[in-house]
């Protein structure tokens, strides 16, 4: 069962990160650590984010979790939710 073991290791690796990164949000811009953000809400729909708020993230992505956030990276599909960004972050930590 190594195969169901590592699917529930990259879930709570996924979950690990989202919490840290919601945090970071919550404090940061919501002004409120007790604040929650929606795993798939949209941090620019919803008004959490705009393009520096955004830039924000990524400093704090880069130095939080050692990765290289490169400017082709910078997509909504890498950076506009908890779970794109937990997504994007798990995959540059494997790269």
């Amino acid at each position: 069962m190594p195969f169901v073991a590592d699917q529930t290791l990259e879930k709570q690796k996924l979950q690990a990160i989202a919490q840290q990164v919601g945090l970071f949000i919550a404090e940061n811009f919501l002004f409120n650590e007790k604040a929650k953000v929606a795993a798939d809400e949209s941090f620019m729909e919803s008004g959490i984010l705009d393009s520096t708020g955004f830039l924000e993230l990524v400093a704090f992505l880069e130095e939080k979790f050692g990765i290289s956030v490169e400017d082709e990276d910078l997509i909504p599909a890498n950076l506009d939710s908890l779970n794109a960004v937990s997504k994007f972050v798990q995959r540059k930590q494997s790269a």
